[in-house]
C-alpha cells in the first residue's frame, strides 16, 4: 500500500514477519503530532494535507476494501449506503497521524485504509477539531476548506455524525475510564447537535 500513498507518507524501507508478527521499517522523517488545537498553526497545513489525500487514486488492491465499519452505528441500509463511494480513505484521521515538519506533512500510520465517500476523512477531523477545543462551527469552517467537504451530500454527512456518535458511546462503555473516549464522545455528539442531528 505505501507506494500509492507516496509522496504524502514516508517510503516503507523495508519489512519483516514471522507466524505472529508483521514488522515494518519507514523512512525516518523530522516531524511532530499536529496541533490542532484553536489557534494552532498547524491547521492551514493538515487541511492542505488532506486535500491531497482526497486527491489520491484508489488503487486496484483496494477496490475491494468497502468502508464498512459505521455500517452498525447506522439505522438503515440506505443511511449506510451514504458511506460508500469511491474515494481511498486513510479513516483514521487524528493528530497522531498527521505529522509537521518544518516544510513537510505527512500521513503515517495507513493500517486501517479502505474505499468510501470522500467526506469520511474531513468528519473524523472535524470530530477531532471539537474534542481539542474548538466549537463545532469552528471546527465545520475548517472542514469547509476541504474540497471533499464542498461535494459532500449532507444527508450523508448527518448520517455519519449520528453514527460516530453512537460508536463513541460504545467505546466508552467498554472502557469508561478512558478520558481521551469520553473526549470524542462528547465532541461527537456536540457536533452532532451543531448540524440538528437527533441521536437515539
Amino acid at each position: 500500500m505505501n507506494r500509492f500513498v507516496r509522496p504524502i507518507s514516508p517510503a516503507l524501507l523495508w519489512s519483516a514477519e514471522d507466524e505472529e508478527w508483521v514488522v515494518l521499517g519507514f523512512e525516518a522523517v523530522n516531524g511532530r503530532e499536529s496541533d490542532f488545537r484553536p489557534g494552532g498553526t498547524d491547521l492551514p497545513a493538515v487541511v492542505g494535507l488532506l486535500n491531497r489525500i482526497g486527491e489520491l487514486d484508489v488503487p486496484d488492491v483496494a477496490r475491494d476494501w468497502t468502508e464498512t465499519r459505521w455500517d452498525r452505528f447506522a439505522t438503515t441500509d440506505a443511511e449506510t449506503e451514504l458511506f460508500r463511494g469511491d474515494s481511498l480513505l486513510h479513516a483514521d484521521i487524528n493528530p497522531f497521524n498527521l505529522l509537521v515538519g518544518d516544510h513537510t506533512v505527512w500521513a503515517v500510520d495507513w493500517g486501517w485504509p479502505t474505499r468510501g465517500a470522500a467526506f469520511i476523512d474531513v468528519a473524523m477531523f472535524t470530530v477531532h477539531l471539537v474534542a481539542s477545543g474548538h466549537t463545532a462551527e469552528s471546527a465545520e469552517s475548517w472542514a469547509d476548506r476541504c474540497r471533499a467537504w464542498e461535494k459532500a451530500d449532507a444527508r450523508a454527512v448527518d448520517a455519519f455524525a449520528a453514527a460516530t456518535v453512537r460508536l463513541w458511546r460504545e467505546m466508552v462503555e467498554r472502557k469508561p475510564d478512558v478520558p481521551s473516549r469520553k473526549a470524542m464522545h462528547e465532541a461527537a455528539r456536540e457536533w452532532a447537535a451543531h448540524r440538528g442531528v437527533t441521536v437515539v
